[in-house]
C-alpha cells in the first residue's frame, strides 16, 4: 500500500451538491444539517480557524524560516549507479527511469563522481559534477548537458 493507493471506505463518502432546507421528505428539511440553536446554527458563523477569541493554532505555532519559491529539487545519482549499463549505452532521464534507478526526477538529475566506474557511456541529464564529467570522459564517454 502507497499513499498514492489510499481511497476510503467505499459509503463513508457523501456528496455535498444537494440542497439544504428543503423539507423533510429530502432528508435535510428542518434545520438543514445544522443541530439545534448555537452560534454555528446561526448566519454570520465565525471563520474557519476562529477559537472563539483564544489564540489561534496558526498563531500559537512558531514560524521559522521560509521557503525559497525558486529552488529547484534536484535527484542526485553517483556514478557507480551507471554501472549497470552495458559499454557504449547511451544514458539520458527516461532510461534511469525504466532501470529503476531514479523513482521521480523531479526538476533535474545530476551526476555525482562517487564510486567505481569502468564502462564507456553517453550520458545525458540536466547537470554533472566536475569529478563525474571528468572521470566519463576519462573513460571515451560524454557528458552532454540537456
Amino acid at each position: 500500500m502507497e499513499l498514492s493507493n489510499l481511497r476510503p471506505a467505499a459509503g463513508s463518502v457523501h456528496s455535498d451538491n444537494f440542497r439544504r432546507g428543503r423539507g423533510h421528505g429530502s432528508g435535510n428539511g428542518k434545520t438543514a444539517g445544522k443541530g439545534h440553536k448555537g452560534q454555528k446554527a446561526r448566519s454570520g458563523a465565525p471563520r474557519i480557524g476562529f477559537e472563539g477569541g483564544q489564540m489561534p493554532l496558526y498563531r500559537r505555532i512558531p514560524k521559522r524560516g521560509f521557503t525559497n519559491r525558486n529552488s529547484k529539487d534536484i535527484v542526485a545519482i553517483n556514478l557507480s549507479a551507471l554501472e549497470v549499463f552495458d559499454n557504449g549505452a547511451t544514458v539520458d532521464v527516461d532510461v534511469l527511469l525504466e532501470k529503476g534507478i531514479i523513482k521521480n526526477p523531479r526538476d533535474g538529475v545530476k551526476i555525482l563522481g562517487n564510486g567505481e566506474f569502468t564502462k564507456k557511456l553517453d550520458v545525458k541529464v540536466n547537470a554533472f559534477s566536475a569529478s563525474a564529467k571528468e572521470k566519463i570522459e576519462a573513460l571515451g564517454g560524454t557528458a552532454e548537458v540537456i
